[in-house]
């Protein structure tokens, strides 16, 4: 299986100590020449506001920035977006999510937040990035600095830029491009699962598992079309999110491993279910050369909706924000097209088999709901090739004299493919 690498989101803490306070800001503006001359309208010039505006600052302790933020009311959702992690923020930890998202929207350089706790901050810009893949300009290895003060709750936060204006458009022309694209590939009436199935299947048809400059973000999949764990979640939270599902995007480990890998949550008539494209995009665990084969090209539909007891024994969400938990097991791929077995009968494998094959199906699977039930069917059917009764009857209803069959299995998923 493919390990996924994403980044840890880092900060770089510049701290500035302000020791001689109001001495220290008065100094610097005597330095600078200043008018005695009223103005004759009866206004301060632009020079005396300035002037003004430091001394109160000084005075107060706080920039007018900051006051002006202390004054504004915190919004509670954004339209468009769902902002789980949003609300699981403080009061206070809410209001700076707010500040980092309109700076940020606004491309500024450098802005004010009205909290400085690093701890505090880096929680709060990370649960930004996790509730909005379409800032995707933020989001690709650029460093972030934050200047604290000394004794006071605000700071000055700094995020860092990717893409020139030219390039941002681009990006979310592509953007838009594939949501548009998504759209002609759902039927009318579809419900939340369906939306998912086309979303989770165009994401993987349309990137390649590729570590490059862009590979963090959404940019890296709708744009170069090639993307890392970070990049696949991220677009499907986008699409989704546009689609009017409800999903979230999860940062954590996998298992015995010191690499990183991004994953979605989505809810599905009241449940919660995994969703994991990045694994779905892997036809390298094909036995043989069926892997370049473009007849054979197939969706991984393990990861679409997995069971969560599988799927929790390999990869584990981060501590840093509690996620939805997941028991539901209705909406598994297999469960829903009655290719799951609680037990191995040969028949019954044998019977579905056929189905699929009398339907002119050239890929075969199906999952076995334990391992017990897994190892029975790995020993008769692929050990004691019994798979060959299936290739047989294939033949039979092809009307071929020999085939040229591959297999495929995913021994944490329980499951196996036939190719033909």
């Amino acid at each position: 299986m493919k390990r996924r690498r994403s980044p840890a989101l880092r900060i770089i803490t510049v701290v500035l100590l302000i020791t001689v306070g109001i001495f220290f800001l008065l100094g610097n503006l005597e330095d600078r020449p200043v008018s005695n001359t009223a103005s004759l309208t009866g206004e301060n010039s632009a020079e005396e506001d300035t002037l003004i505006q430091k001394i109160q600052e000084a005075v107060s302790g706080e920039p007018q920035e900051v006051k002006e933020l202390r004054k504004q009311q915190t919004a509670d959702a954004d339209e468009g977006h769902l902002e789980y992690y949003f609300g699981l923020l403080n009061e206070n930890e809410q209001k700076a999510y707010r500040e980092i998202l309109e700076g940020i929207r606004g491309f500024h350089d450098k802005f004010y937040l009205s909290v400085s706790g690093n701890e505090e901050t880096d929680r709060i810009y990370h649960a930004v990035l996790k509730d909005h893949p379409e800032l995707f300009w933020v989001h690709n290895r650029e460093k972030v600095y934050k200047t604290t003060y000394e004794g006071k709750d605000y700071c000055q936060f700094s995020p860092g830029y990717t893409y020139s204006e030219e390039e941002r458009q681009q990006i979310t022309q592509a953007m838009e491009k594939a949501y548009q694209e998504v759209l002609t590939q759902i039927p009318d009436e579809a419900d939340d699962y369906q939306k998912v199935m086309v979303v989770y299947t165009y994401i993987i048809d349309n990137t390649d598992y590729v570590v490059s400059q862009d590979d963090q973000s959404i940019a890296g999949t709708f744009w170069k079309k090639q993307a890392v764990c970070a990049g696949y979640a991220g677009a499907v939270q986008y699409l989704l999110e546009r689609l009017g599902v409800y999903c979230i995007y999860v940062e954590g480990d996998a298992r015995n491993s010191t690499q990183g890998h991004a994953w979605n949550i989505v809810r599905l008539d009241g449940e919660y279910y995994y969703v994991d494209a990045t694994n779905g995009d892997q036809p390298d665990f094909l036995e043989g050369d069926a892997v370049d084969l473009v007849e054979h090209k197939t969706t991984i539909y393990d990861y679409l909706c997995p069971f969560p007891v599988e799927y929790e024994e390999n990869y584990t969400a981060s501590e840093e924000f509690p996620v939805p938990v997941c028991t539901a097991t209705d909406k598994n791929f297999y469960v829903l097209n009655g290719a799951c077995f609680d037990s191995y009968d040969r028949e019954h494998v044998m019977d579905l088999c056929r189905l699929r094959i009398d339907n002119d199906a050239a890929v075969v699977r199906f999952k076995f709901s334990n391992q017990e039930a897994y190892d029975a069917a790995y020993e008769d059917l692929i050990e004691n090739n019994g798979i060959q009764d299936v290739a047989r009857y294939y033949m039979s209803v092809h009307g071929l004299s020999e085939i040229s069959y591959h297999y495929g299995v995913l021994d944490t998923m329980h499951t196996m493919y036939y190719m033909f």
